[in-house]
């Protein structure tokens, strides 16, 4: 087994992960040590009694900016020369599985979780590497998307599931929404499970998963069908 995926989550609300990183994979993936994960907190890096992260936004405005001096501090106090520095940002690339893949062939990736309005634009130019969206829309903060993305990545580490082949066969992995899935007993309540996942013929059972799959693609995200997985 290769060294542990280090990843580092900076946020002024560092309990919130608590719950997430001790409970099932990714408690057994840092067990493993497949994983290595620690929560910073962001006040730990100011320098002001009241421990301020946050200010008014120059130009005046709603709301508060988050200051670049805590947000330097923290970040250069855990970089290695490889790591990426992935900034949660409702303006970041669109997060999906081919994405998951690309960082989990990382050494060392770093959370930036910001908070009020956003966090100053230095930050951006001069720390971040990547800027991840999880959807179109706004949380409180960073910390929710940033465990999204450390369960997606965690995932696909060699070793983290019970069976490998498990994330290649899920929806995005080729494309294309998941086949549906099926388990005992074979009826239930006036339902069959369908009789081809019965038979033992695994290239029947190849051909209707990957029939299904596609069906299931083009009626709930026609958007993916491409020449390629159409």
């Amino acid at each position: 087994m290769g060294a542990a995926l280090k990843m580092d989550v900076i946020t002024i609300f560092p309990r919130m992960l608590d719950g997430v990183l001790g409970e099932s994979m990714l408690k057994r993936a840092a067990q493993a040590g497949h994983i290595a994960v620690r929560t910073i907190n962001l006040r730990d890096f100011t320098q002001d009694a009241h421990r301020t992260t946050d200010d008014r936004p120059y130009g005046g405005g709603p709301g508060m900016v988050m200051k670049p001096d805590p947000l330097f501090r923290a970040v250069e106090s855990v970089r290695e020369p490889d790591a990426r520095v992935i900034l949660m940002t409702p303006q970041g690339r669109r997060f999906d599985q081919a994405y998951a893949r690309e960082l989990a062939q990382a050494d060392h990736l770093i959370f930036v979780c910001g908070h009020y309005e956003g966090v100053d634009e230095r930050v951006r130019e001069a720390l971040v590497t990547d800027e991840i969206s999880i959807g179109d829309y706004v949380l409180t903060n960073g910390v929710l998307p940033a465990a999204v993305v450390i369960d997606a990545v965690t995932r696909l580490i060699p070793g983290v599931l019970g069976h490998d082949e498990s994330a290649k066969d899920e929806s995005f992995s080729n494309g294309l929404l998941e086949y549906p899935q099926y388990t005992r007993p074979p009826e239930y309540r006036g339902m069959s499970v369908p009789e081809v996942l019965l038979s033992g013929d695994h290239e029947a059972v190849k051909a209707w998963r990957l029939r299904r799959a596609k069906e299931r693609t083009g009626r709930r995200r026609p958007d993916l069908l491409t020449d390629e997985t159409g």
